[in-house]
């Protein structure tokens, strides 16, 4: 009798079989972003693709065939940022030469957690190059993580253990009475992160804005004041480099100096602003991320890297270690053999099991170079500055903030209105422009009012886009006012 079980694998039976499919889908996927600016934005799920993403869990596979029509009937029903009039959110629209790197990660399928492996090697080029362009020293440290929002975990974290001398890590918070301050417009992600670590998010302080939307110096000086004189630790200050509403840049430089008059630690939040910096008409306005004790930024915008990508570099590597490191025995470092490579990314991060995002990131600056990247950076600004000149020109919108970088904000008025239906007619307006499939602009509230928010992410926006979407906006606010 065999007690053994029947051995199986997953491999396939037939390769050459499998190796056509492969190709077919490589071909479908290429012709799919060949057609990324044809047709409509965005195309609502039907019902159809919903009872095929509805199916109870397959006890018996249904093979390779089935899963790859399923797989093709997904495409045409993505959120539509690789479209050029993709201008609702901040998402990069990725390029087709990201589709190589992808291949082999997957072929290599390695767990970038540590260890001494070619791709560790990647990481590393990936993160030294990274310093290099924002000015951070040689011995600052870093790491590729999934977004700004995992950056800024990682960043507050060793900045909060620093200040409490590490002794937390074993023995909790202790209710140390730390505060941190960003401006009313930084991200949420910020908040977040006060949350997730403990210190809770009343703990951040947010600072109002100047009529620019840039954090206000003097309202921040006088909060620190206010919450030393009650014998709270101000610990963090966090600039924000490029606003999720309006694109706007704190005064970096003024708050460098602030932080290091008090002795705190002072991160910038630059998600898609920090690579202004590749611009050189931008770069001036960002020269303080390298006077910053760390930075979050994502590759998977304005570098247009496929989802997901970001990075945390910290200047003080010993505090970014020191708030991580924990090699249990079976993760002991070597000298020699797999086990060598030390420092692992392990020790910068919450993640020991880490896909091989840096080979993406690596062949999109290799293959296009910076200032080919940077080139796009300018033209997307460019392009809000010529929406914004439009709006100008035109009696039925209004501009409601400055264009700052690549984010233009306003609204369609009409006579008779009051600020409620306006809020309303506006939102309405958004929503028919997203069905329609002509555009997918999003909305956001400044100063209490409900604005179109067109931000400009893409490297296949021309200005054309720009006046299509200013006649789409135009017309479908006569519609529906007409409709009222």
């Amino acid at each position: 009798m065999n007690d053994h079980p029947t051995e199986t694998g997953l491999d396939p039976q037939d390769w050459e079989a499998f190796r056509a499919r492969a190709h077919e889908m490589l071909d479908r996927a290429m012709d799919h972003m060949m057609g990324a600016g044809e047709g409509p934005v965005w195309r609502a799920p039907t019902e159809d693709l919903a009872s095929r993403f509805s199916r109870p869990v397959p006890q018996d596979g249904q093979g390779g065939d089935a899963v790859m029509a399923d797989i093709a009937a997904l495409m045409p029903f993505g959120v539509g940022n690789a479209h050029p009039r993709f201008l609702g959110w901040v998402h990069g629209a990725g390029t087709p030469s990201g589709v190589i790197p992808e291949l082999a990660a997957v072929a290599m399928n390695a767990n970038l957690g540590g260890r001494h492996h070619g791709a560790a090697l990647v990481e590393k080029q990936v993160v030294n190059w990274c310093k290099s362009l924002f000015g951070f020293p040689e011995e600052a440290s870093g790491l590729i993580v999934t977004g700004t929002s995992m950056a800024t975990i990682i960043a507050l974290k060793a900045a909060r253990d620093r200040v409490l001398g590490f002794v937390n890590r074993a023995e909790g918070n202790g209710g140390g009475g730390l505060v941190g301050y960003a401006s009313a417009e930084a991200h949420a992600c910020i908040a977040r992160a006060f949350d997730l670590l403990g210190l809770g998010s009343d703990a951040l302080r947010k600072v109002p804005v100047t009529d620019a939307f840039e954090m206000d110096i003097d309202a921040l000086r006088q909060r620190i004041d206010w919450d030393r004189a009650r014998g709270l630790t101000p610990f963090v200050v966090i600039g924000t480099a490029g606003s999720v509403n309006t694109g706007a840049i704190d005064d970096l430089d003024a708050l460098a100096d602030i932080a290091a008059e008090h002795g705190m630690w002072f991160h910038v939040d630059g998600a898609f602003g920090a690579l202004g910096l590749l611009s050189p008409e931008i770069a001036p306005r960002l020269s303080g991320i390298g006077r910053a004790e760390s930075l979050a930024f994502d590759f998977h915008k304005w570098m247009q890297v496929t989802y997901d990508a970001g990075c945390v570099l910290i200047r003080d590597e010993e505090a970014h270690r020191r708030a991580f490191s924990d090699r249990p025995d079976y993760l002991s470092p070597a000298t020699r053999g797999l086990s060598a490579g030390n420092p692992w990314p392990v020790e910068y991060g919450p993640e020991l099991s880490r896909g091989f995002r840096a080979l993406k990131v690596w062949a999109q600056i290799a293959e296009h170079g910076v200032a080919k990247l940077g080139q796009v950076v300018m033209q997307n600004c460019a392009q809000a500055r010529y929406l914004a000149n439009r709006i100008a020109q035109e009696p039925m919108l209004q501009p409601l903030a400055p264009v700052s970088l690549n984010i233009c904000c306003f609204r369609f008025v009409a006579q008779g209105l009051d600020g409620d239906a306006l809020d309303r007619l506006n939102d309405e307006i958004v929503i028919r422009l997203q069905e329609s499939g002509i555009a997918a602009p999003s909305t956001t509230r400044l100063g209490g009012e409900l604005a179109i928010r067109v931000n400009i992410t893409n490297h296949r926006t021309r200005l054309a886009d720009m006046d299509i979407l200013a006649d789409a906006v135009i017309k479908t606010g006569q519609a529906v006012v007409d409709e009222i």
